[in-house]
């Protein structure tokens, strides 16, 4: 019986160390809630978020305002740190960990810093906002917040 105990107690604790990433996930854009004071949000986007070892995978797609595809898709480092770009308009990404459910990204081209996006899931992690500040693939400013809902 204490053998039984001590397991439980063991499991009770270590289970939180196994915990999944709380950015991990599908999460859907909701538009009816996303705002931008400057340039415009994109019609739809699908974020899928995998853990890979120390990585996060990163896949972005949908539909710019104009109609035009999104299809975005790099790795970052958990802890934080520089990324991979595979495929986007940008050809590098910083990612900052702030805590377990903030994180800081900062995308650039040919070395210059284009936009950083501020992301924070809830606490529930059904939600995420993300604010946008900076320029579009165009060279148009942005500023703005997308709430992503998760699937």
């Amino acid at each position: 019986m204490r053998k039984l105990l001590c397991l439980l107690t063991l499991l009770v604790f270590a289970t939180p160390l196994f915990a999944a990433d709380p950015f991990a996930g599908t999460w859907k854009l909701n538009t009816a809630k996303t705002k931008y004071t400057t340039g415009t949000p994109p019609k739809e986007i699908t974020l899928v978020i995998e853990e890979q070892g120390p990585n996060l995978l990163v896949t972005a797609t949908g539909t710019n305002s104009d109609g035009s595809p999104i299809s975005v898709k790099y790795t970052v480092p958990i802890s934080g740190g520089a990324g991979s770009m595979q495929e986007g308009d940008n050809s590098g990404i910083t990612s900052k960990q702030i805590s377990a459910n903030v994180r800081e990204n900062s995308y650039s081209k040919d070395g210059k810093e284009l936009r950083t996006r501020h992301m924070v899931v809830s606490k529930d992690g059904k939600t995420m906002t993300s604010k946008v500040k900076g320029t579009n693939p165009n060279g148009k400013p942005v500023d703005g917040t997308d709430v992503y809902d998760k699937q």
